[in-house]
C-alpha cells in the first residue's frame, strides 16, 4: 500500500477529524498564500502547508469552534513559514561555496600551532572580561560579540551612549594589557 493510501486511512479512521481536515482542505489555497507571503516560494509554501497538515492531524486537538479551528491552522502555517524562512536566512548568511571549502587547509594561519595561540588569546580574553565590572564586560560582549548597536546597549543599561563607548573603549584597552602582560611572562 502506498503512502498516501495509508495516510488516507489511518484519517479516515479517526471521524473527530473529518471537519477538521474538509477545513483545511478548503483553506489550503489560502495557507499556501499566506506561507508563500512568508517564504518567497510557492513550492516551499506547499512544504510548510503540509507540514501544517501533519501537525493538524496528530495534534488530538479537543474540538474546538470552526473558527478556533481555522486560528489554529493559520497560526501554525504562519509559525512553521517564519521558521522555514529564518533557517534558509541563517544557511544563506553561513553558506560558502565549493572552492571556499577546498582551500580551507591551504590558508594561512591554519596551521596547529597558529590554532592553539588562538585559543590561548581567547582564553586571556575571556579572563580579562571575567575581572572587568559586570556592566562594562555586558557592554563590551553585546557589542562586539553580539552585533548590538550602542544605542540600543546604553538603553538597556539606562546610560548614555557616550559612556557605553567608553565602557567598550576601556574594556578593549584592559583586554590587550592583559595579553600582553601575559606574554611578557611567557
Amino acid at each position: 500500500m502506498s503512502h498516501q493510501g495509508m495516510l488516507a486511512d489511518r484519517l479516515l479512521s479517526r471521524p473527530s477529524l473529518a471537519p477538521q481536515i474538509q477545513s483545511f482542505i478548503d483553506h489550503r489555497t489560502a495557507l499556501i498564500k499566506i506561507a508563500a507571503n512568508i517564504t518567497g516560494c510557492r513550492s516551499r509554501a506547499e512544504d510548510v502547508v503540509q507540514d501544517a497538515f501533519f501537525r493538524l492531524e496528530s495534534a488530538h486537538l479537543p474540538c474546538h469552534s470552526i473558527k478556533a479551528q481555522l486560528s489554529y491552522m493559520f497560526r501554525t502555517v504562519r509559525n512553521l513559514a517564519i521558521d522555514y524562512y529564518r533557517k534558509q536566512a541563517f544557511e544563506q548568511r553561513h553558506r560558502g561555496s565549493e572552492e571556499e571549502g577546498l582551500t580551507v587547509e591551504q590558508q594561512e594561519g591554519a596551521s596547529p600551532e597558529s590554532l592553539h595561540q588562538c585559543q590561548e588569546t581567547l582564553e586571556l580574553i575571556a579572563e580579562a572580561l571575567e575581572q572587568l565590572p559586570e556592566r562594562t564586560r555586558y557592554a563590551f560582549e553585546m557589542y562586539r560579540i553580539h552585533g548590538r548597536q550602542q544605542r540600543e546597549i546604553a538603553r538597556e543599561l539606562g546610560v548614555s551612549p557616550t559612556l557605553v563607548n567608553f565602557m567598550i573603549r576601556d574594556a578593549m584597552v584592559h583586554c590587550r594589557k592583559h595579553i600582553e602582560a601575559a606574554g611578557r611572562h611567557a
